[in-house]
């Protein structure tokens, strides 16, 4: 699983599960609002865009997110694969 500590200052992060080789990328332009990707190094797909004021609820909000689209066995759902 993902440990997610970016900061909201940030412009762009990227969490790696080294175990499964998927990873979330994570960019903003405005630091506010964070577009998320999850996928591989070739193959990512956007899976949601959120909203921080904070680098708490920035990091709780990632968290939530890859739960979602992460299987108990630590990869991503079939339709994020390649």
């Amino acid at each position: 699983m993902f440990k997610f500590d970016m900061q909201i200052e940030q412009n762009y992060a990227s969490f790696f599960d080294a175990e499964s080789g998927n990873a979330v990328f994570v960019d903003s332009f405005d630091n506010e609002e964070f577009d998320v990707r999850m996928g591989t190094l070739s193959f990512s797909t956007h899976i949601a865009t959120v909203h921080a004021l904070s680098n708490e609820e920035l990091n709780r909000k990632l968290s939530e997110i890859a739960a979602q689209h992460y299987d108990h066995h630590g990869t991503t759902t079939s339709r994020f694969t390649s």
